[in-house]
């Protein structure tokens, strides 16, 4: 083991038993904002480490990462409905029509009508019969 894994793992634990206390506190609120950012970094650490082969930071950094999804669920200021909220899925046919619309913005519409072509040879030929017309 690296001393450097020992080191994150340790500051993992404790961001840990840091946030315990947030989360067994009934009146606590912690804004979103501030909870999920922070969530999303425990666990893209908690990845990243995985793949160096720090298999103790990861540990670590995924629990830290747990632990601040734990709160912007259960400590929100939304209370306990955002999980109903984020996990209800109020209409099947409206999130298809959405995703829909969502995937078809990354295709590209672009067809060979919207472009003129510029050919120089054919532009002047063009121009010597209009200009023989206006004679």
């Amino acid at each position: 083991m690296m001393w450097q894994d020992l080191v994150f793992m340790v500051g993992s634990s404790l961001s840990i038993v840091f946030l315990a206390p947030t989360l067994r506190d009934a009146t606590a609120r912690v804004p979103l904002g501030t909870s999920l950012p922070s969530m999303a970094i425990g666990l893209v650490y908690g990845a990243t480490f995985l793949t160096l082969g720090m298999s103790f930071s990861a540990v670590g950094s995924l629990a830290a990462g747990t632990m601040w999804a734990l709160i912007a669920a259960i400590r929100s200021p939304t209370g306990k409905h955002l999980t109903g909220r984020l996990l209800r899925l109020e209409s099947p046919s409206l999130f298809a029509t959405d995703l829909h619309r969502w995937l078809a913005s990354f295709r590209t519409s672009v067809s060979a009508d919207q472009y003129a072509s510029f050919d120089a040879v054919h532009d002047r030929a063009y121009r010597q019969t209009a200009d023989q017309a206006a004679d």
